[in-house]
């Protein structure tokens, strides 16, 4: 399992060198010129080039290429123009916010989906299955800034039912004492109640629409994978020999059926990173997505440089989770690595 791990980890290596090299190539080629837009509409030309000559873009492109792959070598992702903060430290006090709204859309989904996926495939032609190819077709179908807008315009301004979607918590309840940077978790630790209701309640429009989103490849997989498994010989050999069928289908299909279901999460959690995006800008969420956003509109390179480069990383780790949970599974994968 260790030599598995040090492969894989050895084949991020190039991955995170292509993913710096493209981010700066991409940032430098977007519209807009920092040093006007930082410098005013009625600045004139030698503000403007003064301005660039401070921020290092009247350098060559290799020249600023290696002063940013040697800052980052330091772990300085450069200053936000915008902000003039770190762009390491807002990236370090947005990314708990991005990471509880995508992981709790993603457990939510899951909760929903791996259950649903099963009963479709043990009950083929059923209503269940019917509801599963409905629900799975919407979720893909429907664009998630779509359907967090639908969301809050039912929930929030006709029914009254869900708070304002302005952020994590409400303007009148106290943020909780800072340890994980997951309000659910940080109030609870606090015996903050009030903190923990609120937390709840802004969470549940957001979550929502990223589960909806995510749903959809995880149940559809996980009928595919469980109709192909029941029909294997195993498990007419299982049945035959006089199982239960709550064993046959948990103990012999759904495990044999998880790996498909596995590869389908990691990529449904590289899809909830890039939704996550459009879901905290509807939502006003104070994430590395909104960050991100902002900062391409002021054409600020750092903040997007930063994100992006999180992004990567996290992808990485996640994919990292994966082979683990392989090898867990199933152990050729073990012994292949």
């Amino acid at each position: 399992m260790l030599s598995l791990i040090g492969k894989r980890l050895m084949f991020a290596i190039p991955s995170l060198i292509g993913v710096v090299i493209v981010t700066f190539l991409l940032t430098r080629a977007l519209p807009g010129d920092p040093a006007a837009y930082f410098a005013g509409p009625s600045a004139d030309k030698q503000a403007i080039e003064e301005i660039r000559k401070k921020l290092g873009l009247d350098k060559p492109l290799i020249e600023q290429f290696f002063r940013y792959t040697a800052d980052l070598a330091k772990g300085d992702f450069g200053n936000s123009l915008t902000t003039g903060q770190p762009v390491a430290t807002e990236i370090r006090n947005r990314l708990p916010a991005s990471a509880e709204l995508t992981l709790l859309g993603l457990m939510v989904s899951v909760m929903i989906a791996i259950p649903l996926g099963i009963l479709a495939a043990t009950r083929p032609g059923s209503w269940i299955d019917h509801l599963c190819r409905v629900t799975t077709t919407a979720g893909v179908s429907l664009p998630v800034f779509f359907t967090g807008l639908v969301l809050v315009y039912v929930f929030y301004f006709r029914l009254g039912w869900s708070p304002a979607p302005l952020g994590r918590l409400d303007v009148f309840v106290s943020t909780p004492p800072n340890v994980t940077g997951f309000y659910l978790i940080d109030s609870l630790i606090a015996r903050d109640w009030e903190a923990f209701r609120s937390a709840f309640n802004q969470l549940i429009l957001p979550t929502a629409t990223l589960a909806i989103f995510s749903l959809a490849p995880i149940a559809r997989m996980t009928r595919a994978s469980m109709l192909a498994i029941l029909s294997s010989d195993f498990v007419r050999t299982a049945r035959a020999s006089g199982l239960s069928p709550r064993a046959v289908i948990v103990t012999y299909a759904f495990r044999n059926a998880m790996l498909p279901v596995i590869t389908t999460l990691s990529m449904t959690f590289s899809f909830l990173l890039g939704a996550n995006v459009l879901v905290e800008k509807v939502f006003a969420w104070p994430g590395i997505g909104s960050y991100a956003v902002e900062a391409l509109i002021s054409s600020d390179f750092a903040p997007v440089q930063g994100f992006v480069l999180t992004m990567a990383v996290m992808y990485v780790l996640i994919n990292l989770i994966i082979d683990i949970l392989y090898g867990v599974i199933d152990p050729r994968v073990r012994l292949e690595g």
